[in-house]
């Protein structure tokens, strides 16, 4: 496996991993349903520009894993938002590559950007009975006081 940068050209990796996550439990939304929301939307583009960035993890050619950072405006928050200087993270590793290190190696990468880039921290939503919500706590994000019960976590650089 190997992890390389996400470029703002792979909307198709990032609709395809926003679907997936927003039916982590089940089928709940298609790719139109998620073009169609404003509110799930968001998670499909990356804009560099506005500091976005991310990472992909590859079996050969073929992304197996990753994950992004977005920038989304007070205005039109993500589920996650902390606030405007925290961008928002989201994170998906296919079904049949999970459990094996793919998510930690990803968190890893995105959190090295993070640091790379000076910010003061990353946030994240997950839902309660989500098991990646371990993955998250084991590399050290925790709950944002008042956004548990919208599964807020935060990650603070040191």
């Amino acid at each position: 496996m190997t992890i390389r940068a996400l470029r703002p050209d792979e909307g198709e990796l990032l609709l395809r991993a926003t679907v997936d996550n927003f039916n982590w439990q089940d089928e709940r939304f298609t790719a139109s349903d998620v073009l169609a929301s404003p509110e799930m939307v968001y998670y499909t583009e990356l804009f560099p520009e506005r500091g976005d960035f991310g990472f992909v993890a590859l079996e050969g050619d073929t992304p197996v894993g990753v994950a992004w950072a977005l920038y989304l405006p007070p205005s039109a928050p993500g589920w996650g938002f902390v606030d405007a200087e925290i961008p928002e993270v989201s994170l998906w590793v296919a079904p049949s590559y999970r459990r094996e290190g793919i998510g930690r190696a990803l968190i890893h990468a995105i959190q090295h950007g993070a640091r790379f880039r000076d910010l003061p921290g990353l946030s994240l939503s997950v839902d309660a009975g989500n098991p990646a919500k371990e993955l998250y706590r084991s590399e050290g994000f925790v709950e944002v006081e008042g956004k548990e019960s919208h599964g807020v976590m935060l990650w603070r650089r040191t």
